[in-house]
């Protein structure tokens, strides 16, 4: 029965689970994912972190997070298992505070889990939310996690960041650039790239064909150039040469009733101009349930779509269920099974 079991648990696909800021919610979350029973039928975790910072999470969580440890030399472990580092004392760093030390912990933990991809000893790469600014302090230039990611893997690719709630997908155009600069970065091109990047990952994820709603700039999608004519210029061509490619996009359409019309089903996914035009529809949507998706890598890499939670951080209230939606997307990708019809996966 047990060897059975092992088996069973060999056919799971490994993923990277690398603890982020500890500082904040990550370790707890950690925990709470290792211990969810759940998990157990989706993948295998291997976290890569300090045992310590694990521990301190499980203890804040009132949850039991012991794991085998693993080293790089040994076969892909069975079942969930450890990769300490043995890079952070917990006695270090102050729950709720911005630390160059959380963030560094943060940095190597995701790109020992990313090396670890590009050697093919995981299928997926999953973290527990980051601080940006203790990124940035510990590498600056830091903007968000694609520049790591492409570094790491080595890739060409374009990646980008896709949040998903469920059924519904949100993909941008730029992402975390000044508000005064957007309008300079919308070209035809970049149109074209980031919503044929959007339809792909869609079909890698199981749509058939992903109906895109592609949002426009402006107040009303600019009214016929009485608010801009970025509409006219830029995104309309943009779409009709999506549509050229086989992409099912429709727009530009007016951001502030797109979301509206997506959640009514007419839209897989919407295509938004910038950041915080997508964000903050998808949170109101569901933020204790979305998924940040980093797209266009050859492995799936995912990550909660909310923060750190300074906050609440040492409380033991954090909720697991984004963090729990984001595994079960990376193991059912890395798995090969279409997830376009799925429900929000649901934490016990």
């Amino acid at each position: 029965m047990e060897e059975a079991a092992a088996t069973a648990d060999r056919d799971l696909p490994l993923l990277a689970l690398a603890i982020g800021d500890p500082c904040g919610i990550s370790p707890e979350l950690t925990a709470r994912l290792v211990a969810h029973a759940a998990l157990e039928h989706e993948a295998r975790l291997l976290v890569v972190g300090d045992a310590r910072v694990l521990a301190a999470g499980a203890a804040v969580a009132g949850v039991g997070a012991a794991l085998a440890r693993w080293s790089v030399q040994e076969p892909p472990p069975a079942g969930h298992a450890l990769l300490d580092l043995g890079n952070l004392d917990p006695s270090r760093i102050e729950l709720g505070a911005v630390s160059e030390l959380g963030g560094r912990f943060a940095l190597e933990n995701f790109t020992t889990a990313l090396r670890l991809a590009r050697e093919g000893r995981v299928a997926a790469v999953t973290f527990t939310p980051f601080n940006k600014q203790a990124m940035r302090l510990a590498r600056p230039g830091y903007d968000d996690e694609i520049g790591v990611i492409s570094e790491a893997l080595g890739a060409r690719s374009d990646g980008r960041e896709f949040n998903v709630l469920g059924a519904l997908w949100n993909a941008r155009v730029t992402s975390h650039v000044p508000l005064k600069d957007v309008s300079d970065l919308l070209g035809v091109d970049a149109i074209v790239r980031a919503g044929t990047l959007a339809d792909r990952c869609m079909r890698e994820a199981g749509f058939v064909e992903p109906r895109i709603g592609v949002a426009g700039f402006n107040p009303h999608a600019g009214d016929g150039g009485a608010f801009g004519r970025e509409e006219i210029e830029v995104i309309a061509p943009a779409v009709a040469r999506m549509r050229e490619q086989g992409v099912r996009a429709v727009g530009p359409l007016p951001a502030d009733t797109i979301f509206v019309r997506a959640r009514k089903g007419e839209f897989d996914a919407v295509l938004t101009m910038y950041h915080d035009q997508g964000q903050i529809a998808m949170k109101l949507l569901g933020f204790d349930q979305g998924v940040t998706l980093l797209g266009g890598y050859p492995v799936p890499i995912c990550t909660p779509a909310h923060g750190t939670a300074y906050d609440i951080a040492g409380k033991g209230i954090a909720d697991v269920k984004a963090a729990f939606n984001a595994i079960v997307l990376a193991a059912r990708m890395a798995r090969g099974e279409g997830v376009a019809t799925a429900p929000t996966a649901r934490a016990a």
